[in-house]
């Protein structure tokens, strides 16, 4: 333990050294707050065929479609009953710093968004199942409103606006992740002066590379995870532990007077 205090107050130094945070989170953030995993051993494609959730199975095929639309009104993807845990809230009393310059998440649940860290500050590479988009307006909703449609017998949703098929605002199988975020994403990336990885495994490409371009760009690289990660030979600092207990004792130690 006294090993683990001393890497705390190690990365605590670290971020005020600091004036370019970027926070890079990934699936064990949202186990904390209950979400499943989808690759784990008890995970998500565990108990689903992944083919059900290509984007061309759900632009044919109305039975698709009904799975999807049932597991995120009220089944195993609704995360939109879902909290945020101390790992997010910490996230965004570092913003409150002044030092955090973005959040690239591999997650889609939208749980930065709902700790309080700013929209424009969040760069979600595979979306956000916490909205549905209609594919031909382009208007968004929340999927709590979707699954109060859900709800009064609707088993398919339609966009209000103009009556066209929405989607869950997340990237399925087949779709490309959305240039435009990845491309700000490594922007920051090559930016930033310290990159924090939080929960992931760091395995899962293209999202992957954005810590990887931090540390070849200069910046300084600390690792939180429970297990190894691809990365660990890079990090300045490796701290083996949950992000929601890790962080917020690393937020702590940031407000101390240095010594």
């Amino acid at each position: 333990m006294d090993e683990i205090n001393a890497q705390i107050e190690e990365a605590a130094q670290l971020i005020r050294r600091s004036n370019k945070v970027l926070v890079f989170t990934g699936a064990g953030v949202s186990t904390e707050s209950g979400i499943p995993d989808f690759r784990g051993p008890d995970g998500i494609w565990t108990k689903f065929d992944p083919e059900d959730f290509t984007i061309q199975k759900f632009l044919e095929d109305k039975r698709a479609r009904r799975l999807h639309w049932s597991l995120l009104a009220d089944g195993e993807l609704s995360m939109f009953k879902a909290e945020p845990n101390r790992a997010h809230l910490a996230i965004t009393d570092l913003e409150r710093s002044g030092k955090l310059c973005g959040v690239v998440t591999q997650n889609v649940d939208g749980l930065h968004q709902k700790a309080g860290t700013s929209d424009e500050m969040v760069f979600q590479l595979h979306g956000d199942l916490s909205h549905a988009k209609c594919l031909k307006c382009h208007s968004r909703y929340p999927m709590q409103t979707v699954a109060g449609w859900m709800e009064s017998g609707i088993e398919e949703p339609v966009c209000e606006k103009c009556n066209g098929m929405l989607k869950p605002d997340a990237v399925l199988f087949g779709e490309q992740l959305p240039i435009g975020v990845l491309s700000e994403a490594e922007r920051r990336s090559r930016e930033c002066d310290l990159c924090v990885v939080l929960g992931s495994t760091l395995s899962v490409y293209p999202a992957a590379l954005i810590p990887r371009f931090a540390r070849e760009s200069g910046a300084k690289l600390v690792i939180v995870n429970l297990g190894p990660t691809e990365l660990d030979h890079l990090a300045d600092i490796r701290i083996e532990g949950s992000a929601g207990e890790i962080m917020p004792k690393i937020i702590a130690g940031v407000r101390k007077k240095p010594r």
